[in-house]
């Protein structure tokens, strides 16, 4: 197994371009991504300045499906690949702004998707590991991670709902997908004092955006705001 987590799969069909575009759509992409800073993200509730740099950093088009560069740095979700999306650029943020990191923290990821919140997390902690179910998907995010450059994102093909034992704990754990309920792996993985964000409820029905803390070895929630995430998958029981 590679530093990346996963020995590089043979199917590189599944990897998304990592190709830089040209100078002239970069400038563009530039602007676009400045623009969805002021008005989607300072515009709301997004005031940590470092969130906010990252955000205005990290190139969202290098982590979208093919065709769908244009509609990158739009308010919404966008489809990457056997049937998972890429959040809207808010979500990512505000998941990321409760998260209150201020630089030396250790933090994990369930839910790789195509990295893109793994390189958000990468511009603002020492360390990132993130999981991702699907091997397809973790091969590319770990190929496009590196390309890009971040060499404090550890990307693993697994079951994030048994968070990665080896490396805990955690300063701060992050669940891109929606749960049934928070995983009790996740709870004991984290750190006293520790933050934890995840998505809970019913695919088909509500779900809830839980901001959760780690004190005297219990985990203590609050609601946040009402999300749509598609499922995380459990272990059959």
């Amino acid at each position: 197994m590679s530093r990346w987590g996963m020995t590089i799969l043979a199917g590189l069909a599944l990897l998304m371009p990592m190709m830089p575009a040209p100078a002239q759509d970069e400038a563009a992409f530039h602007r676009a991504r400045q623009q969805m800073v002021e008005q989607q993200l300072k515009g709301r509730d997004i005031i940590d300045p470092r969130v906010l740099a990252a955000m205005g950093k990290v190139p969202r088009h290098r982590f979208v499906g093919v065709g769908l560069g244009g509609q990158a740095y739009a308010d919404r979700p966008l489809p990457i690949g056997e049937g998972q999306t890429i959040s809207q650029p808010y979500i990512v943020a505000l998941m990321t702004q409760l998260l209150e990191l201020s630089g030396s923290e250790r933090v994990l990821e369930v839910g790789t998707g195509s990295g893109y919140q793994a390189a958000i997390l990468g511009e603002l902690v020492r360390q990132v590991y993130t999981i991702e179910i699907r091997p397809g998907l973790a091969a590319s995010a770990a190929l496009r991670l590196k390309g890009l450059g971040y060499r404090n994102i550890e990307v693993k093909a697994g079951d994030g709902y048994l968070g990665w034992p080896e490396y805990a704990p955690f300063d701060a754990i992050i669940v891109t997908a929606g749960a049934t309920r928070i995983p009790d792996p996740l709870i004991a993985q984290l750190k006293e004092g520790g933050r934890l964000v995840i998505p809970v409820g019913e695919f088909a029905g509500s779900q809830e955006l839980l901001q959760g803390r780690k004190q005297s070895g219990k985990l203590t929630t609050r609601v946040v705001a009402p999300v749509r995430f598609v499922p995380l998958i459990e272990p059959r029981r």
